[in-house]
């Protein structure tokens, strides 16, 4: 089994999320932490079952999907490390990797 690896980064970026989901939404934001945080679990059992990313096919992350957001992670070895949390209607620019590499 991996073990996962939440970056600061990755963090703050869901907590920015949820935070503006909250200004409308508290207990939806809360619910939709919970399922993100359950998707991403289950990539301690399957951690290549997430899709690579399309716009980075030479690069070694993968994503999972939880609408409205894309979690960006990649395999150190036994690991799993989440880098990344964006909403999906942003688009994925380079700029996102170069701080979090």
């Amino acid at each position: 089994m991996a073990r996962l690896i939440w970056t600061e980064p990755a963090l703050a970026d869901l907590e920015a999320i949820a935070d503006c989901m909250a200004l409308d939404k508290p207990d939806a934001a809360a619910r939709y932490v919970q399922q993100v945080f359950a998707a991403v679990e289950r990539l301690a059992r399957f951690p290549k079952s997430g899709i690579r990313v399309p716009e980075l096919p030479h690069l070694p992350y993968r994503q999972v999907v939880v609408p409205p957001c894309r979690i960006f992670y990649r395999l150190e070895e036994a690991d799993v490390l989440i880098v990344f949390v964006m909403r999906g209607e942003q688009r994925l620019r380079a700029s996102h990797w170069v701080e979090r590499k």
